[in-house]
Formats: C-alpha cells, structure tokens, sequence
C-alpha cells in the first residue's frame, strides 16, 4: 500500500464433500407374480453429503425382446417426491422409492437403474437388476462404480 510492499501468508483449508447416496434396504427381491402383474417394492434412498438441494430423476434400462420389440418392464415412483431438501443442520431428507416390475412376456436380463441428480452426476451408485426366468423372481443388489 502506498508503495510499501507487504508481504501476507494465506492458509486456506476445506474439506471436500462428494455426494453420495445409499439404500435401504441394500438389495431387494421382488415376489414371483404371474405374468402382466405387478410386482413392486419399497427403497429408501439415503442422500450423504449434500451441499444443495437436488432432484433426482432415474433412468431405467430397456432391453430388446425376441421379436425385436424393445421394452423397459421396471417403474419407479417417489411417493413423497423426488427433491433433496437440506434441514439447517446440513442433513438431507430420505426419499421413498418404490420400483415395481411388471412383464406380459418371460425374459431374463440384467440392467442397471441410474439414479441422476439434477447436476448430472450419477452418485456413484447404481442398482443392478437381475430377473431370472426360472425363479420368476428378480433382484437388485447395491454395487458402487466410480465413473
């Protein structure tokens, strides 16, 4: 200032927070049904280190039929809505999923649904389905895949 130059020594510190989210329970195993019945269950999703609030929207997989037709035979809907919402402790509020599986056809496949925040970031987790044709049951279980 003033021509005099000063010298200042700056520390600065922080601690990185990467959203993240878990499940309850960590896999599900829907009830065998006759075909074109539904078939559904309850998740809860566990938001972790949140620092705004986000929307999380789910892309489910769609496969391809014998006959070349392609469908998706999962839904998901959030009963209570889809919006984390911080509380003014910094703790972010559960959200109710409930996916349901319904098939007019047999098959068997093996898919993964994507559970997105509003910034596009895939949370690191995704559920892996699996509905085999013998059991007439499908299952999801929690993996964790950095992308």
């Amino acid at each position: 200032l003033n021509d005099n130059p000063s010298q200042y020594k700056l520390t600065l510190s922080g601690t990185l927070r990467s959203p993240k989210i878990n499940f309850h329970p960590p896999f599900l195993m829907l009830m065998p049904v006759p075909l074109d019945v539904q078939s559904e269950a309850v998740v809860t999703i566990i938001p972790q280190e949140f620092i705004r609030q986000s929307r999380i929207r789910v892309k489910l997989p769609e496969l391809e039929l014998a006959d070349g037709t392609r469908t998706c035979p999962l839904s998901v809907q959030f009963p209570e809505g889809q919006d984390i919402v911080l509380s003014s402790d910094g703790t972010a509020n559960e959200l109710i999923c409930r996916i349901s599986f319904r098939s007019s056809k047999p098959m068997s496949f093996l898919g993964d649904i994507l559970f997105i925040d509003q910034e596009e970031n895939r949370l690191l987790e995704q559920q892996t389905i699996v509905f085999s044709p013998y059991t007439r049951t499908w299952h999801c279980t929690t993996l964790i895949k950095k992308l």
